[in-house]
């Protein structure tokens, strides 16, 4: 069994930050009366976008998280990569509802996050020497049970 714990707690985080985002949608829809879209309203409008942008986001991390953590293990920096990452998302969400500086510092942690996952995901790649090696099948025997 392999289990990735940086990614799972992540991934874990994630879950609960989303539904924390989804909550945030919902009271401000009750609040204003808005039960479908976004009714012109732009707090609603706001609150939506922020959700969205981290479902847009988040699959793409968690993805790279886990392999490059099944690539290369667990390590401090990459448990530091993802909390940042989610410490980004929760500012970015706060931006969207006025404290600006909030959201462009969550929009640039979570675009270093993906590029920096990216980079380090390709240099394991092709920094890593590669032995090919290959098994050849001569006979394949099937025993049915009597």
């Amino acid at each position: 069994m392999i289990i990735l714990p940086i990614s799972l707690t992540i991934a874990a985080g994630a879950a609960l930050l989303n539904l924390w985002l989804s909550i945030r949608v919902g009271r401000v829809r009750t609040k204003e009366k808005v039960f479908v879209g976004d009714g012109g309203n732009e707090l609603v409008t706001r609150r939506m976008r922020a959700h969205s942008n981290f479902v847009e986001n988040t699959a793409f991390v968690l993805i790279l998280l886990a392999l490059v953590e099944l690539g290369i293990g667990s390590s401090m920096w990459l448990w530091g990569v993802g909390a940042l990452y989610l410490v980004g998302r929760i500012l970015h969400a706060l931006g969207m509802d006025g404290m600006m500086w909030g959201r462009m510092v969550g929009t640039i942690i979570t675009m270093l996050t993906q590029l920096g996952l990216a980079g380090f995901a390709l240099f394991i790649v092709y920094a890593t020497p590669t032995n090919v090696t290959t098994t050849e099948i001569e006979q394949t025997e099937v025993v049915v049970p009597k």
